[in-house]
């Protein structure tokens, strides 16, 4: 195992990991009320291209983190799991950039495809609510060197946060063919 690299201090972690998660999720819930009127000068949906790409990327090194800690290679995994942490981190930003330039995108699908939509889309929302105190926790126990309380975080962590991933890219596909 690697030595901590942060002091433990949890009662500050705490307060920092709520009210962050707090303000996102906020900031979230506000983007549906909210749309700029400008026009950038470019197509807009390049956003949500790169999301779906930083999703990918996302998915591929949480595959990777998971293989590096069963092989015990302890620094590879912390490095791809920071990576992770900062990638998701641009996604939240491009995120709000799409949501704030784009026009609504109604999904067009019909039939069972389109409840295959709505539920992916339905679990994607909700679960990308849950994740992001989870993996600010998670990292916390790792970066103040407490394992056995990062591993038990992981075990809900990880899946929630794969499943996030992977599904940010199946929403992407799904209503990317809609996009005006």
């Amino acid at each position: 195992m690697l030595p901590a690299a942060w002091k433990k201090n949890d009662s500050k972690a705490r307060i920092l990991i709520f009210t962050f998660s707090v303000i996102i999720f906020c900031t979230f819930v506000l983007l549906g009320r909210f749309h700029l009127n400008w026009k950038p000068g470019f197509n807009v949906h390049l956003f949500a291209s790169f999301n779906a790409i930083i999703n990918s990327i996302v998915a591929v090194l949480l595959l990777s983190g998971l293989l590096s800690v069963k092989m015990k290679e302890y620094k590879i995994h912390k490095w791809l799991m920071i990576s992770s942490i900062v990638l998701s981190s641009l996604f939240l930003i491009s995120y709000i950039c799409h949501h704030l330039l784009a026009e609504e995108t109604k999904y067009g699908g019909t039939g069972t495809l389109r409840y295959v939509y709505y539920f992916i889309l339905g679990t994607h929302i909700l679960l990308a609510g849950l994740i992001l105190p989870l993996i600010l926790f998670t990292a916390y126990r790792a970066l103040i060197g407490e394992y056995s309380r990062h591993k038990k975080l992981v075990r809900y962590t990880w899946p929630i946060w794969f499943y996030v991933a992977v599904t940010g890219v199946v929403v992407y596909w799904m209503i990317s063919p809609y996009y005006k």
